[in-house]
């Protein structure tokens, strides 16, 4: 099975790298050429242009938004130079309108297409240990399996409408931005009595929500490390857009979303946005008066 692969930023990297290590035959490209050189050192092949990608029987896309993914895929003239029959997997998270637009268009030129947006962060990308947010037709997630299998953990799926995973992504990543500004609204609170908020965040995070994202982000608030990035602020902003955009189109209320929406702005508008989207708590810090 030949393989293309779109986006090598440091999830796509990883997420390619476990492909090769599987054994796939692998063909990258991405937008900065150096990206690709650890893989072509691995034994992958490097395409350059997003086009030479069109003789893989299976495509898979992790690029950084809905832009990115149109040119890449559609305006590029990649996906009408597919083969029929061909497979995309669009890993990537994107808004509910091009989800549905991609599924049209895939259709019309004869290839199969699967929304498979992914949870966790490079290290876990790099571990091979993705959770794996998969819909579209049953046969052609049965093709994919092998490769979700060396991708992730496990694969849940979400119905046969691609853009059915899409939403569930969207959804689980305000769920995610909202425990974040939760604990660092809740930290500036204590901090604001005298408590220390890493001692606050360290209890919250072993007890009433002993889970990994409230250890994991707890931790990065309670250190103040919102560098390197591991998913950038910028793109948090990115996805709760998506949010409220797919919560007006399905008359979906989403009131928490329009402050988190707020508060990403605040800390843009404070050169954050290439920080990690952690860095939420410095925005209910400064707003509380503490440095």
């Amino acid at each position: 099975m030949k393989i293309g692969f779109a986006g090598l930023g440091g999830m796509g990297s990883a997420m390619a790298a476990n492909l090769l290590q599987a054994g796939f035959t692998l063909t990258v490209w991405n937008r900065s050429p150096q990206a690709a050189q650890p893989l072509v050192n691995a034994g992958a092949r490097q395409a350059e242009r997003p086009e030479q990608l069109a003789d893989a029987d299976v495509l898979i896309t992790m690029l950084a938004d809905d832009a990115a993914t149109q040119q890449v895929v559609v305006d590029s003239g990649l996906l009408q130079r597919m083969k029929p029959g061909a497979l995309h997997i669009n890993m990537a998270t994107i808004s509910v309108e091009l989800a549905k637009r991609l599924t049209t268009l895939h259709a019309e030129h004869g290839i199969g297409y699967l929304a498979a947006p992914v949870l966790g962060r490079v290290d876990v990308a790099a571990a091979g240990k993705l959770n794996i947010l998969a819909a579209g037709d049953s046969e052609r997630l049965k093709q994919a399996q092998p490769l979700f299998d060396a991708l992730g953990q496990k694969t849940w799926h979400f119905g046969a409408d691609p853009a059915q995973a899409n939403v569930v992504k969207i959804a689980t990543n305000f769920t995610l931005a909202s425990a974040i500004e939760a604990m660092a609204e809740g930290s500036a609170l204590v901090r604001n009595y005298g408590v220390s908020g890493a001692d606050y965040l360290q209890m919250l995070s072993s007890t009433v929500f002993a889970a990994p994202a409230y250890q994991g982000y707890g931790a990065l608030i309670a250190a103040e490390k919102y560098s390197p990035a591991g998913f950038r602020l910028a793109l948090g902003l990115k996805d709760v857009g998506l949010a409220l955009t797919a919560g007006a189109d399905s008359h979906t209320p989403m009131p928490f979303a329009g402050v988190l929406k707020d508060n990403f702005l605040d800390a843009m508008a404070q050169g954050d946005a290439d920080l990690d989207w952690a860095a939420l708590a410095k925005v209910a810090a400064r707003r509380a008066g503490l440095k």
